[in-house]
């Protein structure tokens, strides 16, 4: 019997700094169900340990993250596709609204619901030769995570658009010309620089950041209730069904509109 597959969070600690790493090699540390809990679990418990003052998320081998896990992804009515992203929410409304400063590092492909949580971070630093795409609509799904309201406070309405309309990748360059990358650096330096920025933000005073951070996520759950009930409606479209078993098949989707 082969053994299951490495599918964790790995966590290392350095001072006032938490490090998490996404490792799910087999899928490129694709955002499975219980890599998400794993996530959500650590994230939970660093806020409320008075030791941890920041966080870094970043990916093992090479990838921060290839996006959501297609393979895992069978919502089959409303109750459980709202069920599924309540559970996410979680996650989003921890980084983007919790009391410690979170550190995206990016190395190579950063996709769909990777974006997502590289846009919930507070800073993203990323190599030289990241990339960057919102593949959603590829699958017959909208924007999620959070990402319809963390993108556009990046970057801009009319540039989020282009982002997650058209899906087509992004180099780290392009990426840190429009914002969405905070800080580009060498191919293989990103977690060391990201964690660099999380000692310095752990060494300043924790309630300021936490109170600002809770100010500008305002408007923050009302657009995640809207996205729980929007993407329900698109997991059980016919159009995600087609996009879900066109990505497993590797063809091209052949979308009916449905």
């Amino acid at each position: 019997m082969s053994e299951d597959p490495v599918m964790r969070v790995m966590q290392e600690r350095a001072g006032g700094v938490l490090t998490l790493t996404l490792d799910y090699p087999a899928r490129r540390n694709a955002l499975s169900v219980p890599l998400r809990e794993q996530l959500f679990e650590a994230l939970e418990t660093a806020q409320g340990e008075a030791a941890v003052r920041a966080v870094v998320v970043t990916g093992a081998g090479g990838t921060f993250c290839s996006g959501g896990d297609i393979s895992g992804m069978d919502v089959r009515d409303a109750e459980q596709g709202r069920e599924r992203m309540r559970r996410t929410h979680r996650i989003i409304r921890l980084m983007v609204g919790g009391r410690l400063p979170i550190v995206a590092a990016v190395e190579g492909w950063c996709v769909g619901a990777g974006l997502s949580v590289a846009c919930a971070s507070d800073t993203i630093v990323a190599s030289a030769e990241a990339r960057f795409m919102a593949g959603f609509n590829k699958v017959g799904l909208m924007a999620d995570l959070g990402l319809p309201f963390t993108l556009p406070a990046r970057i801009g309405v009319a540039r989020a658009r282009q982002v997650l309309f058209y899906a087509e990748p992004m180099g780290a360059e392009a990426a840190e010309r429009i914002g969405l990358v905070d800080r580009l650096v060498p191919k293989g330096t990103a977690l060391e620089a990201a964690q660099e920025i999380a000692r310095g933000l752990a060494a300043q005073a924790a309630l300021p950041i936490a109170l600002t951070k809770r100010m500008l996520a305002e408007g923050l759950d009302a657009a995640l209730e809207r996205e729980r009930d929007w993407q329900t409606m698109c997991f059980l479209s016919a159009d995600h069904a087609e996009g879900r078993e066109a990505f497993l098949a590797k063809r091209e989707p052949v979308f009916g509109g449905g």
